[in-house]
């Protein structure tokens, strides 16, 4: 009998990264994916699919000069369901930073899941498996840290770290928001329309007069 071993949760770092100092750890900005950062197209199942939205550099790109560590964590089960290969999801994040690249935006890692609900994996969201990996790779300090995202999955898995959920409308969030908002056990703790108006947000509240990120940023 043949087994079929489970794919593995996913991660893709690079030198570039800017992990924390050894004594200090940081908070950071968890950004999902499809909905936020490009357009939500179902299963992104061909890399022409991929349309980032045009306000999405500029917004990360202002994370970077606050000195906010940005990763971004995203479920893709089609990988399990066979829709699409993992090859297919390194070739979307290897066209993801290319284009913030170009526009002088950076993420500091990404992170997916491959499974679907019915593995019963610890790092799909709104589990918070990803949120932990991220942090150990890049030293990161989750309670107070921000995710950012178009699906109360999102907001939930910040609740469960200890941090703050952003829902955005864009993707499935004006949906979501309409449709199932009495059914949330927890209001998300802002509902902006996109990744544009969360990160002037989490600037003017979440980390206003944060002394670490304050120092990195005027670096």
């Amino acid at each position: 009998m043949t087994r079929t071993s489970r794919p593995s949760p996913g991660r893709w770092n690079w030198p570039g990264a800017r992990v924390a100092e050894r004594n200090q750890l940081k908070r950071a900005v968890f950004l999902d994916r499809d909905g936020t950062i490009c357009e939500e197209m179902g299963y992104l199942n061909h890399i022409t699919r991929f349309v980032m939205y045009p306000f999405a550099p500029a917004a990360i790109r202002r994370l970077n000069k606050a000195g906010i560590p940005v990763v971004v964590v995203t479920n893709q089960s089609g990988i399990s369901r066979r829709i699409f290969p993992t090859s297919l999801v390194d070739e979307v994040h290897a066209k993801m930073i290319a284009l913030l690249d170009a526009e002088g935006a950076t993420v500091d890692g990404v992170y997916f899941c491959p499974h679907q609900r019915a593995d019963q994996c610890e790092c799909r969201k709104p589990l918070t498996g990803l949120l932990a990996t991220a942090a150990r790779d890049l030293r990161l300090e989750l309670k107070g840290s921000v995710v950012v995202g178009d699906r109360y999955a999102d907001v939930e898995m910040a609740h469960r770290m200890g941090g703050e959920g952003i829902l955005v409308m864009t993707g499935y969030g004006r949906g979501d928001y309409a449709l199932h908002r009495a059914e949330w056990p927890r209001e998300p703790d802002a509902v902006v329309e996109d990744l544009s108006e969360a990160v002037d947000t989490i600037l003017r509240r979440s980390f206003a007069g944060d002394p670490a990120q304050k120092a990195e940023g005027h670096r």
